[in-house]
């Protein structure tokens, strides 16, 4: 919950000035009130567009929320599911989120669905079967195919805002089990095609040696992205 529309538009504007040529795909994820202006000037950009959160309901009575298909109106491609504040604050659970991610697959959108576990969870060994039944409920209803196209993000909760950062082994371990648990649920094939992202105070400073590696293919950057030139400095690392 950053940035209004007028602020949107200057960050969009420097930092689509900043990035030139890139191999690397930058998806930006503004708040939805800002999701127009961000299109229009994102029309001539190799910059994707993303939304936030959305609705699992196409419309109706639902005060407050956002259809996928007010997203797709304005061009956005992705949109986060399942975010820990999502599930922290929001109280959204895994069965919820697996009918965003089913919806999103639905319409076209490509989903970013989060996975993590809080710091008690870790202490008490627990991470794993966390993110393992976070993964399975947030796959159900999915086919292989469809499975190819979900981004998963991987954000220890204790790791985020706080500036504490899961190691760069601790968290490509995470990552290898994330992708060896889709083998069990999909294919091999599939697991391999998934990309795999790491979200937990992601900075200049750290982002080197969180993509050297293995398993990691890319960055949910939460507090860094807000300042174009540090944002900048973590895609052309």
């Amino acid at each position: 919950m950053n940035k209004n529309n007028e602020e949107t538009k200057k960050f969009i504007e420097e930092f689509d000035s900043l990035l030139g040529d890139t191999q690397v795909e930058v998806v930006v994820c503004p708040p939805f009130t800002s999701l127009e202006s961000a299109s229009r000037l994102l029309k001539t950009s190799s910059i994707k567009l993303g939304a936030q959160n959305m609705s699992w309901e196409d419309q109706g009575a639902f005060t407050g929320e956002v259809s996928p298909d007010m997203l797709l109106d304005l061009d956005v491609e992705f949109v986060i599911l399942g975010h820990s504040e999502r599930r922290q604050i929001f109280n959204e659970n895994d069965d919820i989120i697996n009918k965003k991610v089913v919806k999103a697959l639905n319409k076209g959108l490509r989903p970013i669905l989060c996975v993590g576990e809080t710091l008690e969870e870790r202490e008490g060994e627990k991470a794993f079967d966390i993110v393992k039944n976070q993964l399975i409920k947030g796959f159900e209803n999915i086919s292989g195919n469809e499975a190819s196209k979900i981004i998963i993000a991987y954000e220890p909760i204790w790791a985020i805002g706080t500036g504490k950062t899961a190691s760069p082994e601790d968290a490509n371990e995470m990552a290898a089990f994330i992708r060896s648990t889709l083998k069990e649920i999909f294919t091999e094939e599939i697991s391999e095609e998934v990309i795999i992202q790491y979200g937990g105070s992601v900075k200049p400073a750290n982002v080197e040696e969180i993509m050297n590696q293995t398993d990691i293919d890319g960055a949910l950057v939460g507090g860094a992205s807000l300042e174009p030139k540090d944002f900048i400095e973590i895609v052309n690392f």
